[in-house]
């Protein structure tokens, strides 16, 4: 398993750089970044995201080697990707992802992704 950690960002600070690990700090859910992450990169390229922690770095897609900020108007791309893979309905880390996507979709904030 290679994990990867996706969290919710509670107040997000647009001068930050989000480069320390911190997965605690943003109750992350860990997925399997070679079960999931190829299956999906086609859609994910479409998903607008911030690298390197920081907002003046826009980009698609995951730094599957470093932090990437996904902020709220990517979520419903993120949250379609998720929902529609079929492993969703055994993978419990995987539901947990689902909920995250909405609960910061809900409430309009960024996700932090914290990769391999």
């Amino acid at each position: 398993m290679t994990p990867i950690e996706l969290g919710i960002i509670d107040k997000i600070n647009k001068n930050k750089e989000y480069i320390k690990y911190e997965p605690e700090k943003y109750n992350c859910v860990t997925i399997d970044d070679d079960i999931y992450i190829d299956d999906w990169w086609e859609e994910l390229n479409k998903m607008k995201t911030y690298v390197g922690g920081d907002l003046n770095k826009p980009s698609v897609a995951l730094d599957r080697h470093g932090v990437t900020l996904i902020p709220p108007e990517s979520l419903s791309i993120f949250e379609t990707i998720v929902s529609n893979d079929p492993r969703i309905k055994q993978d419990y880390n995987l539901m947990e992802l689902l909920k995250l996507i909405r609960k910061a979709k809900q409430e309009n904030k960024y996700m932090i992704h914290f990769g391999v």
